[in-house]
């Protein structure tokens, strides 16, 4: 398995943001972290190796980045609005410069780039799609939580444009909303331990009723809000939408 990892010091960010990318050839796939996750926890978590046959058929190629925006807003000693803050420059930071070392490892400059994530990593899959869908053309979504007022409170624009349930009620009929018309976001959850599907199902309407393209697929039994689940998850929808 190819695997290459960089490290560069963003500007907007003030200190190291960590790009790891495993595969060669096929479409790349931006895979947020979980919580307050680093760019190799799928990795530790085995992920790499349920996605490797996707890969080995150069199908995709899958890189992730630190989890600086969620670390953030997890980080009690910060206040609400310095790790509002941080959310929305580690978005700049993915669109700006991520997607732009994406793009140039992949040698095409408008290469389009899935995004996925489970749990807070959903959240930032939904954010980038919904914010910049000039670049990202699909979100994968899994066990998603979205509504984050459990720990930041809606008083910055910061935290307004970082939060997809608060700025898309919003939007103006424009290029942005008719570019996210042309996208489409899969919201999946199990429906086991710790999962909350409501979330999930909150997000579809409020997509459905800005005209978004979107699906919820529910996983009966026991499937928890835990890595065997997303395990299974991913590869299984990657081999469907990339």
């Amino acid at each position: 398995m190819s695997r290459e990892s960089t490290s560069w010091r963003s500007e907007r960010l003030g200190r190291e943001l960590k790009l790891v990318r495993w595969g060669v050839v096929g479409t790349p796939v931006l895979l947020f972290p979980t919580a307050a996750g680093d760019a190799e926890e799928c990795e530790r978590f085995l992920m790499i190796d349920a996605l490797s046959p996707l890969m080995e058929a150069q199908r995709i190629k899958v890189y992730s980045v630190d989890s600086i925006g969620t670390q953030a807003i997890l980080d009690d000693e910060l206040s609400r609005e310095a790790a509002a803050r941080v959310q929305n420059r580690f978005d700049e930071a993915v669109y700006r410069e991520v997607v732009p070392a994406i793009r140039a490892d992949c040698r095409d400059e408008g290469i389009e780039v899935i995004v996925a994530g489970a749990s807070l990593g959903a959240f930032n899959a939904l954010a980038a799609l919904t914010r910049h869908p000039d670049v990202f053309k699909t979100a994968i979504c899994m066990s998603g939580t979205y509504d984050l007022t459990r720990w930041m409170t809606r008083s910055s624009q910061d935290w307004y444009f970082s939060s997809p349930l608060d700025f898309l009620p919003g939007l103006q009929e424009g290029a942005l909303l008719e570019k996210l018309r042309q996208r489409f976001v899969l919201l999946t959850h199990g429906t086991g331990r710790w999962e909350s599907p409501r979330e999930s199902w909150d997000v579809a309407d409020l997509l459905g009723s800005r005209g978004i393209p979107n699906r919820v697929d529910e996983w009966g039994g026991e499937w928890d809000h835990d890595w065997p689940s997303w395990r299974r998850m991913l590869p299984k929808y990657l081999g469907e939408l990339a």
